[in-house]
């Protein structure tokens, strides 16, 4: 029953008709948020579906604590940044998605390697949205860290 509930409130009254590219979002995050490319390329979404998302974010040295892990902050940014994307899967380009509410969950240091952010929608309203993030290394299926997000869906004006 409650898998039925989440599947079915993927489909807001207000969902985007365009299908979103890989290519189409690449150049969309670079264009309308640059400052995550302030360290060169190392975002990027791998694949895009509606209310579905995976992202890669490159290792850079910038990213590192003490003790050669990734730091925190960094795997929360990947974590906001990549279920955004699927909520943009979902609804098209509306780049006034904003985080309301992030929780996370760390799990395991990762070491300094890239890491996959696979995330889904959980649910899509017409003012707020539930997603979720699993963070594993590029390299493991083991699970480094795991977030909730929620966004208020801002009008458009």
């Amino acid at each position: 029953m409650l898998l039925f509930e989440i599947h079915s409130s993927l489909n807001p009254p207000f969902m985007s008709d365009a299908t979103l590219t890989l290519s189409g979002i690449n150049a969309f995050l670079r264009r309308d948020f640059p400052q995550l490319f302030s360290h060169g390329e190392i975002f990027s979404v791998t694949e895009i579906g509606a209310g579905t998302c995976s992202m890669r974010m490159a290792s850079h040295e910038s990213q590192l604590r003490p003790g050669g892990t990734i730091s925190g902050p960094v795997m929360m940014q990947l974590a906001d940044v990549s279920i955004w994307v699927a909520l943009l899967g979902a609804i098209g380009e509306v780049p006034l998605a904003v985080t309301t509410n992030l929780t996370i969950n760390f799990l395991k240091k990762p070491k300094a390697r890239a890491l996959i952010a696979r995330c889904k929608m959980l649910k899509i309203g017409k003012a707020l949205a539930v997603g979720e993030a699993s963070l594993t290394s590029e390299e493991s299926d083991a699970i480094v860290a795991h977030a909730v997000a929620t966004y208020a869906i801002l009008p458009k004006k």
